[in-house]
């Protein structure tokens, strides 16, 4: 595994990742696979609830193989209502092999929209 240079990039790309639906189980939504010599700079997490009636819960983690580190844990989200999980302000680098997962408190509740930018060199 070979992280790029982050002082001279060859190529920035501007990403999105929407997920329609998370699962209930934490599942992985954003995978920077192992070997791809890249690095993710992970720019906004947001889960938005697209239930009009009931509020659900969501869990976002990053999991690096073999733990997951929590960014949220069963964040309550109201019906209706979008819950930012990260800014821009708060950015972070997702490394070869890792992933961003999440899980939803109620099946079908909840979207999840990532921002990033994907770097190489």
């Amino acid at each position: 595994m070979a992280a790029p240079n982050l002082r001279t990039p060859l190529t920035i790309t501007g990403k999105t990742s929407i997920t329609s639906s998370v699962s209930t189980s934490l599942t992985a939504y954003l995978t920077n696979g192992s070997g791809s010599n890249k690095v993710f700079k992970i720019n906004s997490i947001f889960a938005a609830n697209k239930n009009g009636s009931n509020a659900s819960t969501v869990t976002v983690s990053v999991y690096n193989g073999s733990t997951d580190v929590y960014l949220g844990y069963t964040i309550s989200v109201p019906a209706d209502a979008t819950q930012v999980i990260s800014t821009k302000e708060t950015y972070f680098y997702l490394e070869e092999g890792w992933s961003i997962r999440a899980q939803a408190g109620t099946a079908s509740y909840i979207d999840l929209v990532i921002s990033y930018e994907e770097i190489s060199n």
